[in-house]
């Protein structure tokens, strides 16, 4: 009864309404031609699951997936494997979010051995499902916004059954690159004497549930690829609508 309820909540929570969101304008082609095996693709997803890790992360961003394949391995199709409530781990091609706001992040410093580790990482992961049973971990989405101190909202997201074989979104992305020892917001701890003279750092991962997708746009470790500027952009070839001056509305009345 339970699992069936939860697969329910899942359908109303990731219904998505492309309606409720302008979309910036995209170059999907450039994206395609840019993006490489081990980078993470952003979302900012418009179902009502997203609204609420958009709130509770304080962030644009509210899905994180990982490219598997690129345009280099001949077949003319882009892979992401990523996590989702209804359908769990799962591999999709990244025509699916052609008509989404996304960004691209790329780990600074991976060989390609350690890009392709972590592509394998994540698709040796495909069949790993959420558990929908856990209607209570499900439920805290219904409402988008609820009214939470900032310093909360995001540990309202690291509840769950805590079953590692049940990943979604940013931390099995997180798992990937920890696997392979790569840094996304670690934490960083000052080794000290007694005396107080420091000795040095020390490095620790922090739990990947705690890892959510805006993390990848904020670690300095992850560079933003901007794929219409890197394909090369030339403003002087748009083709403004006639009478299109831009500038501030009020602009005229202030002058």
């Amino acid at each position: 009864m339970f699992a069936r309820l939860g697969r329910l909540l899942g359908r109303i929570l990731e219904r998505d309404k492309p309606g409720d969101q302008p979309v910036v304008a995209q170059d999907h082609a450039a994206l395609t031609a840019s993006i490489r095996v081990g980078d993470v693709l952003l979302v900012e997803g418009r179902a009502k699951v997203s609204t609420a890790i958009k709130y509770l992360t304080q962030s644009t961003w509210s899905h994180a997936a990982l490219c598997v394949q690129d345009l280099s391995a001949g077949t003319g199709e882009v892979l992401l494997v990523e996590a989702t409530i209804q359908e769990g781990a799962h591999q999709v091609p990244l025509a699916k979010y052609a008509n989404f706001n996304t960004r691209l992040c790329r780990a600074a410093g991976l060989s390609m051995d350690e890009r392709a580790a972590v592509a394998r990482y994540m698709v040796e992961r495909i069949g790993m499902r959420y558990d929908t049973r856990n209607i209570i971990d499900l439920a805290r989405y219904l409402f988008p916004t609820p009214p939470i101190p900032v310093r909360w909202r995001r540990s309202l997201l690291t509840l769950g059954s805590g079953d590692p074989t049940r990943a979604i979104c940013s931390s099995l992305v997180a798992q990937a690159f920890q696997s392979v020892g790569y840094p996304i917001l670690p934490q960083i701890e000052m080794l000290r004497e007694s005396s107080g003279r420091p000795l040095g750092t020390i490095w620790r991962h922090r739990h990947a549930t705690l890892i959510v997708p805006r993390d990848f746009d904020l670690s300095p470790y992850f560079a933003v690829v901007k794929p219409t500027i890197q394909r090369g952009f030339d403003h002087r070839r748009i083709p403004w609508a006639p009478g299109d001056e831009g500038g501030w509305p009020g602009e005229r009345l202030l002058g």
